[in-house]
């Protein structure tokens, strides 16, 4: 871990230009420019707004808030998921070229994301405002809750842009596995909606890490409540295992990236 510090640091000028590098060019092919990372969840969320609360009828109060404190960090984590993916690759050309730690891509897509992160949760205060849930003290914690969840990111990032070098199409394969974990993460839906909440699926859901980090975000959000500390410290503390096994894979398979391509 430290490893990846002292040479994050060292490289530091390359690190941020490459964040903003990243948020620029993420928008400069669009004529609305940074207002499209607006609406495009806006409109994600208007979608299932209309389609949702027919069949989930009364299972959820606040039924707008309760999407945007999901959709919103969910995109958060597949902009971090989908952008490490295939950082390698795509960058085959300069990694042929030039040497830096390559480290540098990833981390750079996980800091760019984080930013754009607390740029969308303008919206998620304007729904609550607007909504009339409001806004209480617990917002401060926003800051600890984005960065459990861009370390838990960034470690399967690792691992998964390391192996893309390796392995054919497996951006595709990544690509079906956020739908599915998308429904297995209660964004669109309450898990208190099943009837036999001991269920293994249903048991299967609470555990997984994006369950309670999305349900931080709602606690603070929109119960105004501070999240169970426990289960919170136990995904922290699994994020930082990722985060160091995704830098020793990286590092283990950096060495052959050149020749990959």
């Amino acid at each position: 871990g430290g490893m990846m510090f002292k040479e994050l640091y060292q490289y530091r000028e390359l690190l941020k230009s490459s964040v903003q590098k990243e948020i620029r060019g993420k928008y400069k092919a669009s004529v609305l420019g940074v207002l499209w990372s607006f609406i495009n969840p806006l409109l994600q969320v208007l979608v299932y707004a209309i389609v949702f609360p027919y069949l989930l009828r009364n299972t959820v109060d606040n039924y707008l808030v309760y999407l945007v404190t999901g959709i919103i960090p969910w995109n958060f984590f597949t902009t971090v998921i989908t952008g490490t993916v295939n950082c390698i690759k795509v960058n085959a050309g300069i990694i042929k070229k030039v040497y830096f730690p390559r480290i540098v891509l990833p981390v750079s897509i996980a800091i760019s994301g984080l930013i754009n992160f607390f740029i969308s949760c303008l919206i998620v205060i304007a729904v609550c405002v607007f909504s009339g849930v409001g806004v209480s003290w617990h917002i401060i914690l926003l800051p600890v809750i984005a960065i459990v969840q861009m370390i838990f990111s960034l470690g399967i990032g690792l691992v998964l842009s390391a192996c893309d070098a390796y392995v054919q199409d497996l951006e595709y394969m990544v690509n079906f596995l956020i739908q599915l974990a998308m429904y297995g993460t209660p964004i669109v839906y309450n898990l208190n909606m099943f009837s036999n909440t001991s269920n293994l699926l249903v048991q299967l859901i609470r555990m997984n890490p994006l369950t309670i980090i999305v349900g931080a975000y709602r606690d603070i959000f929109l119960y105004h409540q501070m999240f169970d500390l426990t289960q919170f410290g136990v995904v922290a503390i699994i994020a930082l295992v990722i985060l160091c096994i995704g830098t020793m894979v990286f590092h283990k398979l950096e060495k052959g990236f050149a020749e990959q391509f």
